[in-house]
């Protein structure tokens, strides 16, 4: 039997109202933590090149950071922790990309990544300052004028060292060099060996580093720049915001019940007070 013109139309009407109805509804459900539960597997991206807060020893990914994780990680039973090492260039990139589900690495706080991504609260402060050689005759951070000075290609240190640039440029000073390294150990190996005068770096990490080597290296105070955090970090999109709310749940958890200053003490030999209900915004 032919059917009716108008019949036909209705149905073609009817299947992509249809259509348009479940790709709506699979938006609205599109959960990235209840996908995880579901897989039994989360990916995790690491620099663990930042020591105490992530760095690979004896084959494994240890520090301050992993051990948060660890602790998070106990209220998500049954699900596979998949973490990757990978340089701190494909970081962002990489979660952007969909190449991880969530980053536990040290990232800065700025404005920019602020706008871009979903920051967790704050892991600990990330003010930066300056790490001299013991016998340097830098005394403030504007004695860097006239210095060759270094910091991490890519890295919020690297524009803050920047930023002091052009605060030395407004006196009618200047560095004498600004040299981009693709790893601070690398960086801190040419300070000791004399080819820099001076390497800017977030003030815990620069603690590590004087506690190392207390013979070789001494750091700058005060930090220079204003106060910043560092933060984990999600996308910011309506998927994976529900893992993002997890892991500020977990942190924040730590944060009051004092097991974030326990694990701080342990690895920095100083707590860093930081705030368990908010990220502050970042000024720059």
């Amino acid at each position: 039997m032919t059917r009716p013109p108008l019949f036909k139309r209705s149905v073609r009407c009817m299947a992509v109202a249809l259509a348009v109805l479940l790709l709506t509804v699979t938006a609205a459900w599109a959960d990235l933590l209840q996908d995880i539960k579901d897989k039994g597997e989360i990916t995790i991206g690491t620099e663990a090149a930042f020591p105490p807060f992530e760095f690979v020893e004896n084959g494994k990914i240890v520090g301050y950071s992993a051990d948060l994780l660890e602790l998070i990680m106990k209220d998500l039973p049954g699900v596979k922790l998949n973490r990757l090492d990978v340089p701190w260039q494909g970081i962002l990139p990489g979660l952007a990309a969909g190449k991880f589900d969530y980053i536990v690495t040290s990232v800065t706080a700025t404005k920019e990544r602020y706008d871009r991504y979903a920051l967790s609260l704050p892991i600990a402060d990330a003010t930066v300052a300056l790490l001299v050689r013991k016998d340097s005759d830098i005394k403030t951070a504007g004695d860097a004028a006239g210095k060759v000075v270094a910091s991490q290609t890519g890295s919020a240190q690297l524009k803050a060292l920047l930023g002091l640039g052009e605060k030395l440029a407004a006196e009618g000073k200047s560095f004498k060099d600004v040299r981009e390294y693709v790893s601070f150990d690398e960086a801190y190996a040419d300070l000791a060996a004399g080819r820099l005068d001076a390497v800017a770096q977030a003030f815990p990490n620069l603690a590590d580093a004087v506690k190392k080597r207390p013979d070789a290296f001494r750091i700058i105070t005060p930090p220079f720049g204003p106060a910043v955090y560092f933060s984990w970090a999600a996308r910011k999109d309506a998927e994976s915001k529900s893992l993002a709310d997890f892991f500020d749940a977990g942190l924040r958890k730590l944060n009051e019940s004092g097991k974030m200053k326990e694990l701080q003490m342990k690895w920095f030999g100083f707590e860093m007070p930081v705030p368990a209900d908010a990220l502050p915004v970042p000024v720059q």
